[in-house]
């Protein structure tokens, strides 16, 4: 079962780990990317191109079902504005064991930051800046390339 969404509701943990603990698995590993604050960061902005993000995001999960023995995997992304302490985005992965559930959700993380197209404008007040791909996710992509 692959579960990608991408949409400006507000993500609601309970319900999605409760859709893959359904899964009859022995483990489930989750990952929540939440709006933080500091450097006068008061929002983050997110916008996609339609179509490609959300095949994108099918393509890493696809990915992660072939190479780990997974039950399900759940990857949710929200765009538009979102305050500081706002939910941004969930990934979920159900499997038999829990290092395969555990794996599985640290790659999908690392490769969405790199391979899924979004833009990310912060805000500080009414001012805004738009944020340039970190050197250190693309290192952290590159460890699952072997």
């Amino acid at each position: 079962m692959i579960r990608v969404s991408i949409d400006s509701a507000p993500i609601e943990l309970a319900v999605e780990l409760s859709a893959l603990e359904e899964r009859g698995a022995g483990g489930v590993a989750s990952f929540t990317g939440v709006v933080r604050g500091g450097d006068g960061i008061t929002a983050l902005e997110l916008e996609h191109y339609p179509g490609m993000t959300e095949d994108a995001l099918c393509t890493l999960a696809e990915a992660a079902m072939d190479r780990w023995n997974l039950l399900g995997v759940t990857i949710l992304h929200r765009i538009g504005r979102m305050e500081v302490g706002e939910r941004i985005v969930f990934i979920g992965t159900a499997a038999a064991h829990r290092r395969e559930a555990l794996d599985a959700c640290a790659y999908l993380i690392d490769r969405l930051k790199t391979d899924a197209p979004f833009w990310k404008r912060e805000w500080r007040g009414q001012e805004t800046s738009w944020v340039e791909p970190r050197a250190s996710d693309a290192q952290a992509a590159t460890r699952w390339e072997s």
